[in-house]
């Protein structure tokens, strides 16, 4: 193949050649491809050259640059993965990958009836499904993420209680802090609630301090993204309910094999990601944020995305599968009237996540769970006795993650990441700036795929590289020093 020249055009760029755009700007009256941009000052156009490396004009020679920038990678197939928050390696069956890659599945644009082979039952399958295992009645088409799901479930809250304050639990993730409150701000203002730097837990005399009659919802997850397993979730909804507020819970969907799903302690609302459940990690991960409510007229008008349910069609005594209040709800059917805008949501995943559940059933998601508490136990046990490591919240419960203290080493998170990764090991997630207190830690995930040869490989090159001496010490400060929050505010104490 030639290089883009006046003959031949460019092999990437439509309607390159000379000819066809000369006779496209004599059908729209132009003189010039410049004479386009008339409207743009002269002094904020671009002249010259740009500084870009010459064209891959063959199609092989493009495919092997792009091959050969991913090489530099290092995936999670050729290094050990500690990483978490949010997304984690767990181990997708095969089947999962067959139904998800079926061209009417993949293809079919929001299941509409004239591309629809079943997507429209595959969906109500898996929020029956999500129902089963939330313990809840109604579970909505996939939205984005869980970043978006608990935006929405605070959004929800607001509605349906007319207040206009949410009490979120301080050791929500960042990310996902941040975009609630970007989402929320025109609707709801976000207020943060401490955390005990002894437990981890939420401090519940903080709560009773901020809880009033403005107070549309509290949010808490459980277990948290520290990996904390909360459980006094009963106490936490009955304080939010006596002052008519909703309680609102975030869950990892994996954990509920072992653990009750929050509708049993008390929850209003119940979200999540459905990333552990068959989903690949891609970049981040497949990522798809489900909300589960009570069949409660007041809960099912809020959701602004899609619900899929049973109905009567016109043949008599025949079932089909449809949209629920579809025109009364979203942004659909009620366009600028919606409760909210909603666009193209991650649907594909919930049927992925639909055959995953049906895979598993009650006694695989119990197992998987069971599986996850052991293997993050026995890392726990053996990072904490490695000389200088500390476990902050080692009297607490966790599932699949744990804080991990380096600060007693003498070594930064970051040394710690960067002589893992030279051994081909990711480390935690370094939580320096993230939280009060815990500057100097790390936030280690262990899942059902970790082996102990994996969890003893972290260990042995752990304690290696401490033995080392530091380039660079780590100058420890005092929790009474950090004030950084999600929102800036110092840290209220806890007693």
């Amino acid at each position: 193949m030639t290089a883009p020249n006046a003959a031949h055009g460019h092999p990437y760029i439509p309607n390159a050649l000379p000819d066809v755009q000369a006779a496209m700007l004599a059908a729209i009256g132009a003189a010039s491809i410049d004479a386009l941009y008339g409207d743009i000052p002269e002094e904020l156009r671009f002249r010259g050259v740009m500084n870009l490396p010459a064209p891959l004009t063959a199609e092989s020679a493009l495919r092997r640059h792009v091959e050969g920038i991913l090489n530099r990678n290092q995936s999670c197939q050729e290094a050990i993965s500690f990483l978490g928050g949010g997304s984690a390696r767990h181990y997708v069956p095969a089947v999962c990958d067959e139904v998800n890659h079926r061209a009417e599945f993949v293809s079919a644009y929001a299941g509409e009836p004239y591309e629809d082979h079943g997507r429209f039952q595959a969906l109500f399958e898996y929020a029956s499904l999500m129902g089963e295992l939330l313990d809840l009645d109604v579970v909505n088409v996939p939205t984005y993420d869980w970043n978006q799901a608990a935006s929405t479930a605070l959004r929800m809250a607001g509605r349906i209680t007319g207040r206009r304050q949410a009490l979120v639990a301080a050791t929500t993730g960042p990310e996902r802090f941040t975009t609630m409150r970007n989402y929320c701000q025109s609707a709801l203002e976000l207020m943060p609630v401490a955390f005990d730097p002894a437990t981890g837990l939420l401090c519940l005399d903080d709560l009773r301090r901020k809880l009033s009659r403005d107070t549309a919802c509290i949010y808490f997850e459980n277990p948290s993204y520290l990996g904390c397993i909360e459980h006094r979730g009963a106490e936490i909804a009955d304080l939010a309910h006596r002052h008519g507020a909703l309680c609102v819970v975030g869950v990892d969907p994996i954990s509920l094999g072992v653990l009750a799903p929050p509708s049993q302690y008390g929850a209003d609302i119940t979200c999540g990601d459905l990333q552990p459940l068959g989903l690949h990690m891609n970049q981040g991960g497949a990522l798809a944020g489900f909300i589960a409510t009570r069949d409660e007229e007041r809960f099912v008008r809020e959701y602004p995305s899609r619900l899929f349910g049973l109905t009567t069609t016109a043949v008599p005594g025949e079932w089909g599968f449809g949209d629920v209040l579809y025109d009364d709800r979203t942004s659909f059917g009620a366009r600028e009237k919606g409760k909210e805008f909603v666009g193209t949501a991650a649907a594909l995943w919930g049927i992925t996540a639909g055959v995953y559940l049906a895979s598993m059933g009650p006694a695989g998601m119990r197992q998987v769970g069971q599986t996850i508490l052991q293997k993050a136990q026995y890392a726990a046990k053996r990072l904490s006795e490695l000389r200088g490591v500390t476990l902050p919240f080692g009297g607490t419960a966790h599932f699949k993650e744990f804080v991990v203290d380096f600060r007693g080493t003498g070594l930064s998170v970051a040394h710690i990441n960067r002589a893992l990764l030279a051994k081909h090991i990711y480390g935690g997630i370094d939580l320096t700036g993230k939280f009060p207190g815990l500057d100097g830690c790390a936030l280690v995930c262990v899942t059902e795929l970790h082996t102990q040869e994996d969890i003893d490989t972290l260990v042995h090159t752990l304690r290696d590289i401490l033995a080392e001496r530091a380039p660079t010490c780590w100058p420890i400060r005092s929790a009474a020093n950090v004030s950084t929050r999600p929102n800036g505010r110092s840290r209220s104490s806890c007693s």
